[in-house]
């Protein structure tokens, strides 16, 4: 009970958000245009879910998000690490991430679009490219805090290099890495919903830009809270993650 008491609690100012939306809205203190009732809302979007069209376009996005974000991680994990193990790759790579890294990441929309068209693919390349580059500072910033007496003592009791990267610095690094890692699933979703606003057939982001250009402007606002609501709950699973990968540091 004491449980569910302190989860009433810590989401009462969204119960509250919610109760004073609708009020708002009922008395028209603010256009409906603008702000439609929640009520209207919750009602376009259980709709929605029955016709289909919400699960089949939340398919398509998060079938986008997930691989851009594995690839990501996969790749910019290595690349971190090595950047930090290598010194010849810390040169060649480092300038590559100083100059991509303050890059507005949605500037690389049109690009991957003339790469590889209006599907699919440009969108896991536009989300690979743009959340590879915080796994991979967060991968080299935790494999350089690494304890140089713990590298040295795996050396002195033999381990190969390939060893000492899998049982020292790669534990060491994890804790930065999994921010990185967090970083880059909310990066994943602006850039999700970005490039279907403005180059999709189908998704999350196509279905707010069709139903706002069409005035349906309750399902606008169900799909944009379907898409909070996604994010939120890949956080939240994602953080019960971490706590049990981190849990041999407490």
């Amino acid at each position: 009970m004491k449980g569910a008491a302190a989860i009433f609690w810590r989401y009462s100012p969204l119960l509250l958000l919610a109760v004073l939306w609708e009020v708002t809205a009922k008395l028209e203190l603010i256009s409906s245009t603008a702000l439609p009732p929640l009520s209207d809302v919750v009602t376009a979007w259980i709709e929605m879910f029955k016709s289909g069209e919400l699960v089949n376009n939340s398919a398509s996005s998060l079938y986008r998000a997930t691989t851009g974000l594995l690839l990501s991680i996969g790749i910019g994990t290595v690349l971190g690490i090595a950047m930090a193990w290598w010194r010849p790759v810390n040169v060649a790579l480092t300038p590559l991430v100083e100059i991509f890294y303050p890059l507005p990441k949605s500037a690389l929309i049109p690009v991957t679009v003339i790469w590889l068209g209006f599907g699919d693919a440009s969108k896991i390349l536009l989300i690979f490219l743009g959340c590879m580059l915080p796994v991979t500072l967060g991968a080299f910033n935790g494999a350089r805090s690494t304890e140089q007496a713990l590298v040295w003592s795996a050396r002195n009791m033999g381990a190969y290099s390939v060893r000492i990267l899998t049982d020292v610095v790669l534990p060491s690094a994890m804790p930065e890495l999994l921010n990185g890692i967090r970083t880059a699933i909310a990066l994943s979703f602006i850039l999700l919903v970005s490039s279907e606003l403005i180059v999709a057939q189908k998704g999350l982001g196509y279905l707010i830009g069709i139903t706002g250009a069409n005035g349906s402007y309750s399902a606008m606002y169900a799909v944009v809270f379907t898409v909070a609501f996604l994010g939120f709950a890949a956080d939240r699973v994602y953080q019960l993650f971490v706590h049990r990968v981190l849990a041999w540091r407490s």
